[in-house]
């Protein structure tokens, strides 16, 4: 939890190939957060809700936007200027429409199958998180 008690309210950005492991990396957060049950891909949907103890939690997977805008006209504004963490796949798809992210994980496969996720801060906010 950061100092202002706000640790609920983040934007985290997910990057790397077809098939690197993102999906997978937001089911493990999103169980390590208390979602049960079955924990969807939002490929299709765009956006997935959940409501833990904490707060709201969504899933966003941008991979079939074809023009930024679509952020937009999806009415994402909203969800975005409202408190919870926002888990975004596919980014880029978006680029120029949703804020940027308070932290960026790129998960990268490894000639031997293996993951290496990277973190980077982009605001205060995240270089708390991840301090």
């Amino acid at each position: 939890m950061l100092p202002d008690g706000s640790c609920f309210d983040a934007c985290i950005s997910l990057q790397g190939d077809l098939g690197a492991g993102k999906t997978t990396l937001v089911r493990y957060v999103l169980r390590a957060l208390g979602v049960t049950g079955r924990i969807k891909s939002p490929t299709y949907a765009v956006v997935e809700p959940y409501q833990v103890a904490a707060g709201a939690v969504w899933h966003f997977d941008f991979y079939r936007f074809n023009d930024p805008r679509e952020w937009e006209d999806a009415g994402f504004r909203d969800i975005f200027a409202s408190p919870g963490v926002k888990l975004c796949e596919w980014p880029d798809k978006a680029s120029g429409a949703m804020p940027t992210p308070d932290v960026a994980l790129h998960v990268a496969v490894q000639n031997d199958g293996m993951r290496v996720v990277t973190c980077q801060a982009h605001t205060l906010r995240g270089e708390a998180l991840l301090t």
